[in-house]
């Protein structure tokens, strides 16, 4: 990986040709993607370097984005669907709900800790920063908290954890998993001895604690 505020080499491309709108609006989300990698700072991915990068003017970009915000959230979307696989695999043959959970929760954690700067745009921005029907829709209807949502009725259903209501319960364990995640993020040093350690501890005393 290159060096932090490193661009990819521009190279000016011929209009696309009629029909190959999509995959103009691919690439200029894949040039989204490695700047925000590479710089590893959101505030450095402008339109302006997304265009460079891609090979087109500025105002080609706003022919597929609004704007800065919608072109990052994109690029989010793709993380989004990498965040359910992840979790999916995690705990891909478990049948216990709740070591299901364990290992989905563990996943989450690690996954915000191998991806911090898509994490903090995924769940830490300001509300300010994020269209509305973003910060609600995108989030509890994106497939990884579906599938959080319906293991936690799973358990539910099956007297695995103590009777409370289903959102409730899903919501209180991601909050738990995603402040430990958030601040692992945000002071690495002060939790760097002692992460593994934290995170099992974690996630013992949440599933100890909800399991009938």
């Amino acid at each position: 990986m290159s060096g932090a505020g490193a661009r990819p080499v521009a190279t000016r491309r011929r209009r696309a040709p009629k029909g190959q709108g999509d995959r103009l609006r691919e690439e200029i989300v894949d040039a989204a993607e490695l700047l925000l990698l590479q710089t590893g700072d959101q505030n450095a991915v402008s339109i302006r370097a997304v265009a460079e990068a891609v090979g087109v003017s500025p105002p080609a970009i706003y022919l597929h984005f609004a704007d800065k915000t919608e072109l990052i959230l994109a690029v989010c979307q793709r993380h989004f669907a990498t965040l359910d696989r992840v979790l999916d695999e995690s705990a891909a043959g478990v049948t216990d709900p709740l070591e299901c959970l364990r290992r989905r929760g563990r996943a989450y954690v690690s996954f915000g800790l191998e991806n911090p700067e898509v994490y903090r745009i995924l769940f830490m921005m300001r509300p300010t920063a994020s269209p509305p029907e973003w910060l609600q829709a995108r989030m509890l209807e994106s497939p990884s908290f579906v599938h959080w949502m319906a293991i936690v009725e799973a358990a539910l259903a099956g007297g695995a954890i103590r009777p409370a209501p289903a959102r409730v319960v899903a919501l209180g364990l991601w909050s738990a998993v995603h402040g430990l995640a958030s601040l692992c993020i945000a002071k690495p040093d002060l939790f760097e001895a002692d992460r593994d350690a934290l995170i099992d501890y974690l996630l013992d005393t949440l599933l100890t604690g909800i399991a009938q």
